[in-house]
């Protein structure tokens, strides 16, 4: 028996919002070798040609004969438009998804309350709660009618806790959390699973944009400890919808070792 049994996965179709880099790119590489089909949805299309060629050397090298369907979509979630004709987009042998992965999200800055600009405030929610939102709402139709799947949204040690300079970002993932919470009580008399997972650090790109392409500043958020990676992120995603369907994972909070909450830390062990 495999300690990680993946078996459920095999012939899934997934949507993974913010697939072009990173965590997203991490799960769909993931979601491939265990099987999956994968639509991999993201604004930066040739980022998403490459996670896509990925995803099938990773498909054929595990060997399964299930799965292995791979469709690239440029969406960018903030644009309401575009998330209404998303479905246009995709191929219709994929139009029956069983998992939707809302990973698509960022922070921008670090100015405090007074000198944050609108057009930052605006962009932060536009992707990371009305985007997640309109998102969920187009697929959980389909759940519904079919009477099965999943919604793993990416929260963050954010929504459970806010820190200073962080006022926007915590508001949109505690936003992210609310909603979560709601939906998993408005489907319990549903098959359909909810999940929310909340890491802490994880060293992505997602540093630089929120420190606006300044990469020395964002290396020195994660200086003296060991941060979480994209891939130990995509294994609790994964790991999630591979559960029974008996089980659902409804929050799956994530720390490197090293850290205890936002702004409590050690970095003296690296």
């Amino acid at each position: 028996m495999s300690v990680f049994n993946a078996s459920r996965l095999v012939g899934k179709t997934v949507l993974i919002t913010g697939a072009s880099a990173g965590i997203g790119a991490a799960t769909a590489l993931l979601f491939a070798k265990g099987g999956s089909n994968v639509i991999l949805c993201a604004r930066r299309t040739e980022a998403l040609k490459k996670v896509a060629e990925a995803c099938t050397a990773a498909h054929k090298e595990s060997g399964l004969q299930q799965g292995g369907k791979f469709a690239t979509v440029q969406c960018d979630v903030s644009d309401t438009k575009q998330v209404a004709t998303l479905f246009d987009k995709i191929p219709p042998e994929l139009h029956n998804i069983d998992i939707l992965v809302n990973n698509a999200g960022f922070v921008l800055g670090v100015e405090r309350v007074g000198d944050i600009s609108s057009a930052d405030i605006e962009s932060m929610f536009a992707t990371n709660v009305f985007g997640l939102i309109a998102i969920t709402q187009l697929v959980v139709k389909g759940f519904k009618a079919r009477k099965s799947g999943h919604i793993i949204n990416l929260g963050s040690v954010a929504g459970r806790e806010a820190y200073v300079g962080g006022s926007i970002y915590c508001a949109t993932k505690h936003a992210v959390r609310a909603f979560s919470g709601s939906l998993l009580r408005e489907v319990v008399d549903t098959p359909i699973r909810v999940t929310e997972i909340q890491p802490g650090m994880v060293e992505t790109e997602f540093s630089i944009v929120r420190f606006r392409g300044d990469k020395s500043a964002a290396d020195k958020v994660y200086e003296g400890l060991q941060p979480l990676v994209a891939e130990d992120i995509a294994e609790e995603i994964v790991w999630a919808a591979s559960r029974p369907p008996h089980v659902n994972l409804a929050e799956v909070y994530v720390l490197p070792v090293n850290q205890a909450s936002p702004t409590l830390n050690y970095r003296g062990g690296k």
